[in-house]
């Protein structure tokens, strides 16, 4: 079976010679008041002027090849990079979608002009992309999909509504899944992927607000917005195949285990200035967890570097890691006896309700949990 198939990847001598450059960066951007370490910095922090210093150094775009902007060192120096930074609690939200998924699907499935016109500025840190696959009323049944492009004269009319779009306020562009022919007994058939040039007067959209009353997720309406063909992703109609290759990308990768992640480095911290013993089983217990999954997620990058397609076993890490990340927050308010205060003068208290109230999102983006399972046990039946 797929998912049990995960052999541990050992980094080689120039990962880690990378991992240490990424430290000894972040460690700098963080002493010079740069940018502060919060939890969820993939989704939260968007910080425009960090990714395109992150860009500078040849660390956005390191799986595309050279011709295109990217240093071409693949998924595996990818995943050491993000993993710094993520556990540096990094505002990298701007860029983040772009390197992790949609410049992958221009690799696999645009056209030429489509990949000039977009990876390299993606490799920049200049341009940044928003998914268009969920929709209200239908959760994660992405095949239930019902924003509809109709043929017109050199394109598409898009009309219908997409929800839970991360940083579709600040996008240059989004990769909607829409539905181009009639729904059918089989309901994978006839869905195509476009991607929608943003802003755009025909394309509304409307936020949707945290309970901290940040907004990084939106509502999107498509009134008769027009495609062109030149900008279909890959072939009409097999919108389903391709969209399913993407969710590897958006899975399995070190953000779905360490969203959570600063607030246990400040919990540590704080104990440690104060002289506070933690409570060590559940700390061993937090640091095993994270440990085999991380081992889980590196194998998935590995087995991406190798052009595999580790559809289930992604599912499994999103599944296990988001639950983690929640379990993290918890815990942690055991360890260290403090309360959330979103208002408290002190950082602990303040990354802790910071991290609460993004909790509820985290089971939710890139499938439900109940999703996921399904996508595992019709993998053991199969097997």
């Amino acid at each position: 079976m797929e998912f049990l198939n995960l052999a541990a990847v050992r980094e080689p001598e120039r990962l880690v010679e990378l991992r240490h450059r990424v430290r000894a960066f972040l460690a700098d951007e963080i002493s010079s008041g740069r940018i502060t370490p919060h939890s969820d910095q993939w989704l939260a922090g968007w910080d425009p002027g960090f990714s395109r210093r992150l860009a500078e150094q040849g660390w956005i775009g390191m799986a595309f090849p050279a011709k295109y902007g990217g240093s071409a060192q693949g998924a595996l120096a990818r995943f050491v990079v993000t993993e710094e930074l993520l556990a540096a609690g990094a505002p990298v939200a701007a860029h983040w979608i772009a390197d992790r998924q949609s410049g992958q699907a221009l690799l696999s499935f645009g056209s030429e002009e489509q990949r000039q016109a977009f990876l390299p500025v993606i490799a920049r840190g200049e341009c940044y992309f928003a998914i268009g696959m969920s929709e209200p009323d239908t959760g994660s049944d992405l095949a239930s999909v019902r924003t509809r492009g109709a043929r017109v004269d050199g394109g598409w009319k898009v009309s219908g509504t997409k929800i839970w779009t991360s940083g579709a306020h600040h996008a240059h562009a989004m990769i909607a899944l829409i539905r181009t022919e009639p729904l059918g007994e089989k309901r994978h058939a006839g869905l195509t992927q476009v991607i929608v040039e943003l802003p755009d007067p025909s394309v509304e959209v409307r936020p949707i607000k945290l309970l901290t009353g940040e907004h990084h997720f939106n509502e999107v309406v498509f009134h008769d917005t027009f495609v062109p063909d030149s900008r279909v992703l890959g072939e009409p109609g097999a919108g389903w195949k391709q969209v399913t290759s993407e969710l590897a990308f958006e899975r399995s990768g070190p953000e779905r285990i360490l969203s959570t992640f600063p607030l246990l480095v400040e919990a540590l911290r704080e104990s440690n200035r104060i002289g506070e013993n933690v409570d060590r089983v559940r700390l061993g217990e937090l640091i095993s967890r994270l440990w085999a999954l991380r081992q889980m997620s590196l194998a998935v990058a590995g087995r991406l570097e190798q052009g595999d397609d580790p559809a289930v076993a992604a599912a499994m890490v999103k599944d296990l890691g988001t639950t983690l990340e929640g379990d993290l927050i918890d815990s942690v308010r055991m360890m260290v006896g403090i309360e959330p205060d979103p208002a408290a003068l002190s950082r602990l208290p303040r990354m802790l309700a910071e991290a609460l109230l993004h909790s509820p999102g985290f089971t939710l983006r890139g499938g439900t949990n109940e999703i996921l399972r399904g996508v595992v046990a019709k993998a053991v039946n199969v097997s």
